[in-house]
């Protein structure tokens, strides 16, 4: 459990009143913004077991969620038929905090400002554990898959090229 006030994101709150444990890892970001991948080697992770949050939008304007692993693409035909949209695309940057409270390279699938449709790629369904951002740059959390799964309300679909 994560020990001290600068861990306590409100991913890490959500956590501990769903009763999920999780652990937190720490990594560099002194040398500006580090994308996934670098995260996960400064951190000591294997990269399989890092995803990424991914904000979308669909043609119904509506939003929705994907985490898939770091060195990964998004399929976004595949996002958009596991959504049921014609057409998804990732949201603008300049939108993120506006859409779900986090910043990027700190934007976890938890605690964002509404609840919003989300989904695992289902390459998380055989790890143990997964590692997504807490919610603020330089700090990711290791939490049960099915943790994860039941803290972000999320499905697990086959998201990735």
């Amino acid at each position: 459990m994560a020990q001290n006030r600068k861990h306590k994101t409100n991913a890490a709150r959500i956590m501990e009143a769903k009763g999920i444990p999780y652990e937190i890892h720490e990594y560099d970001v002194s040398g500006g913004f580090v994308d996934g991948l670098s995260a996960a080697r400064s951190a000591g992770i294997p990269e399989e077991k890092v995803f990424k949050t991914l904000v979308l939008q669909g043609a119904s304007r509506e939003y929705f969620v994907c985490a898939i692993p770091v060195g990964k693409e998004l399929d976004l035909k595949k996002a958009a038929r596991h959504f049921g949209e014609k057409k998804i695309e990732m949201i603008p940057m300049r939108d993120l905090t506006k859409v779900t409270g986090y910043i990027k390279g700190g934007c976890s699938p938890i605690g964002m400002k509404k609840k919003f449709r989300t989904a695992v790629d289902q390459s998380a369904e055989h790890l143990e554990t997964i590692v997504v951002s807490a919610g603020k740059v330089g700090i990711q959390m290791e939490v049960p898959t099915s943790g994860l799964l039941r803290a972000a309300e999320a499905s697990l679909a086959d998201l990735t090229d």
